[in-house]
C-alpha cells in the first residue's frame, strides 16, 4: 500500500506539471495587426450586410430574367351601346335570316405573350442590377476600408505602452540604484537623509507614471478588444509588426466604386439605344362571348386569336439628345470627384512621405542623444556614490537619459504607425 501510494503521488504530481505549464501557455496569446485587421472586419456590424445585398441583388436579377417567360393577362367587359350593326335589307334565301345584333354585349379573354426581340432591355436590367449591386457592396468596402485606420491607432498605441511601460522599468532601476549608493552614503556619514528622500519620493512619481501607462494601455486594450471582438489583458501580447513594403500607387476601394458608377451610367446610356428598337412577340388570345368572332352571329362563342406582334415606339427620339447630355454630364461630373479625391490622396501621400522621413531622421538622432546620456548618467552614478554629486543633480541626468529613451520609443513607434497609415491611405494594404 505504501508503495502504491507513492506511485500516485509520484503520478499526480507529474500530470500537475503537464497541465500548469500548458494552462499557462493557453493564457498568453499574441495577436499580429494582420490579424487584427482580419478580425475587425470579421466583427464589425455592417458587414451582415454584405450577404443581404448579395441575396437582393439575386433576387432582382432573377424578376428581371423572368421577362423572358410568358406573361399572362385577362380582361373582361360587359358594354350596351347605342346603335348596332343592322341590316336594312333581307336576302331572299329559304332557311336563312340574317341576325340581329344586341346592344348589350360581352367579352371575356385571357391573352398570353411570350417576347422574341425586346430590344435589349431585360439584358440591361440585368446588367443594371448586377452593376448596382457591386456599387452597393463597393460602399460597403469603402466603410469598412476605414477600420484599418482605427485599429492602426489602438494597435500602435497599446505597442508605445508597452515600450514605455519598459523604459519605465529601467528608469525605477537607476532611480533605486541611485537610492542604494545615497543610504550608504547616509551610514557613512557623507551625505543626508534628504537626499535618499528626494530619490524615493522620485521613484514613487515614476510608480504613478506606470499606473498612468497600465491605464492607458487597458483603455486601448479594450476599444481593440470590441473591434475584433477578442480580450485583450495583460498577457496579450501584440507582436511588433514588420516594417512594410511600402507602394505609390493608389489602389483604394473608392476607386473601384467611381468605376462602377461610371459603368452605370453607360449601362443607361445602353437602354436609351434598347427602347428605340422594334419590339417582336408572340401572342395568343382566347376568350369566350357575345358577339364571337363569327360577325353573322348573335351568339355566345369561344373563340382565339394568335400571331406575331410588332411594336415601335418612337417618341424617345424627342428627348434623346437632351438625355444623352445628361449622362455624359453625370460622367463628367463623376471624373472630376475621382480626380478630387486622387488628387487629395496625393497631397495626404506627400505628406505621409514627410513624416516617415522625419521620424527616420528623429531617430538617427536620438541615438546618438542616448549614448551621450547614458554616458553622462553613468559619470553621475559613479559620481554619487564617491559623494561628490547630489541626488538632485543624477536626478537630473536619470530623467534626461530617460527623457530621450522616451523620445526615441515613441519616434520608433510613430514611424511605425506611420508606415502602416502609408498602406492604407494608398490601398496597398494587403488586407483589403
Amino acid at each position: 500500500m505504501p508503495k502504491l501510494t507513492l506511485w500516485l503521488s509520484t503520478a499526480f504530481s507529474s500530470l500537475l506539471l503537464l497541465i500548469v505549464p500548458a494552462a499557462l501557455f493557453a493564457q498568453a496569446t499574441t495577436i499580429t495587426i494582420d490579424e487584427a485587421y482580419q478580425l475587425a472586419r470579421k466583427n464589425y456590424p455592417l458587414i451582415k450586410q454584405r450577404e443581404l445585398i448579395k441575396k437582393s441583388s439575386a433576387y432582382s436579377v432573377e424578376n428581371a430574367s423572368k421577362g423572358y417567360l410568358p406573361q399572362l393577362n385577362f380582361s373582361g367587359q360587359a358594354t350596351y351601346q347605342s346603335a348596332v350593326t343592322n341590316f336594312p335589307f333581307t336576302i331572299p334565301i329559304p332557311g336563312f335570316t340574317l341576325p340581329t345584333y344586341s346592344k348589350d354585349q360581352y367579352k371575356i379573354y385571357g391573352e398570353v405573350d411570350q417576347s422574341i426581340y425586346d430590344g435589349g432591355i431585360i439584358k440591361n436590367q440585368k446588367q443594371t442590377e448586377e452593376t448596382n449591386e457591386a456599387i452597393q457592396q463597393q460602399n460597403l468596402e469603402v466603410e469598412l476600408y476605414a477600420l484599418y485606420d482605427r485599429v492602426n491607432q489602438l494597435f500602435f498605441g497599446i505597442l508605445l505602452s508597452d515600450e514605455q511601460l519598459k523604459q519605465n522599468q529601467l528608469l525605477q532601476n537607476d532611480i533605486q540604484n541611485g537610492i542604494d549608493k545615497a543610504k550608504s552614503l547616509v551610514t557613512n556619514g557623507t551625505a543626508f537623509r534628504s537626499s535618499v528622500d528626494e530619490l524615493q519620493a522620485q521613484l514613487l512619481q515614476t510608480d504613478q507614471s506606470k499606473v498612468e501607462i497600465i491605464a492607458l494601455r487597458k483603455a486601448y486594450a479594450d476599444m481593440l478588444s470590441l473591434f475584433i471582438n477578442e480580450p485583450i489583458d495583460s498577457n496579450t501580447e501584440l507582436k511588433t509588426p514588420p516594417v512594410p513594403a511600402l507602394a505609390d500607387s493608389i489602389n483604394r476601394p473608392e476607386m473601384l466604386l467611381y468605376d462602377y458608377q461610371k459603368k452605370v451610367y453607360d449601362l443607361q446610356g445602353n437602354l436609351l439605344n434598347a427602347q428605340l428598337r422594334p419590339k417582336f412577340d408572340f401572342f395568343f388570345q382566347g376568350g369566350y362571348g357575345r358577339p364571337g368572332l363569327n360577325f353573322l352571329s348573335n351568339d355566345f362563342a369561344l373563340y382565339y386569336i394568335t400571331g406575331i406582334r410588332l411594336s415601335w415606339n418612337l417618341g424617345s427620339l424627342y428627348t434623346l439628345k437632351n438625355q444623352r447630355q445628361i449622362l455624359n454630364i453625370n460622367k463628367q461630373t463623376l471624373d472630376i470627384q475621382k480626380e478630387n479625391f486622387v488628387f487629395n490622396t496625393t497631397i495626404s501621400q506627400k505628406q505621409g512621405n514627410a513624416d516617415i522621413n522625419k521620424y527616420g531622421e528623429l531617430i538617427k538622432k536620438d541615438d546618438e542623444i542616448i549614448s551621450l546620456r547614458e554616458s553622462v548618467k553613468n559619470a553621475a552614478s559613479a559620481q554619487l556614490e564617491n559623494g561628490v554629486l547630489s541626488a538632485h543633480d543624477y536626478l537630473t541626468e536619470v530623467d534626461a537619459e530617460d527623457q530621450a529613451r522616451q523620445n526615441k520609443i515613441l519616434h520608433e513607434v510613430q514611424l511605425l504607425q506611420s508606415q502602416y497609415s502609408y498602406q492604407v491611405l494608398t490601398g496597398n494594404n494587403k488586407n483589403q
